[in-house]
């Protein structure tokens, strides 16, 4: 992995619908080998894949998400690795990160209600085996996420023009 396939890298993050001839104009390169090396980076899985960015407030959802924190004790061998894989079966878990500070690792989970959301955690999370403390934050509002604002942005006025 070179420059041009890290500068690849962070246009496709802030927008992967661009097309090969746009990132190619970004970089410099030809579209051919702009193609050929986000193929290489799909086959060597440092893209993982493409999403979109959606507001769901705007979208009219109702589920909730909550970021639940946990203190674990790492198991020998492996440290934090085997129970963070079987938390990140649940279909329930939208993000997972091992983290520093005062809890190890950092979920993000959604779900129809606070409710089944606490059901989640007291009846899935809580009681897996190395889970010794967890914390819910439920999430009120989304103001950025991915780069993305979700503040109305007004057009900007135009200013009629005299010389």
């Amino acid at each position: 992995m070179d420059e041009k396939d890290l500068e690849i890298l962070r246009i496709l993050e802030d927008n992967s619908r661009l097309s090969a001839e746009e990132v190619a104009t970004m970089t410099g390169l030809a579209s051919g080998e702009v193609t050929a090396r986000v193929s290489a980076l799909e086959a060597a899985q440092v893209i993982k894949g493409y999403s979109t960015v959606v507001n769901w407030e705007k979208a009219g959802n109702s589920e909730v998400s909550a970021i639940i924190e946990l203190k674990v004790s790492p198991e020998r061998d492996y440290g934090y690795d085997r129970i963070a894989e079987r938390l990140s079966r649940f279909r329930q878990v939208k993000t997972l990160r091992l983290m520093t500070g005062t809890y190890d690792l950092q979920l993000i989970v959604t779900g129809r209600t606070m409710q089944e959301v606490s059901r989640f955690v007291s009846e899935h999370v809580a009681p897996m085996d190395r889970i010794r403390e967890t914390a819910t934050h439920i999430i009120m509002k989304t103001y950025k996420e991915n780069g993305n604002a979700f503040f109305e942005q007004p057009e900007p006025e135009r200013l009629p023009y005299s010389p």
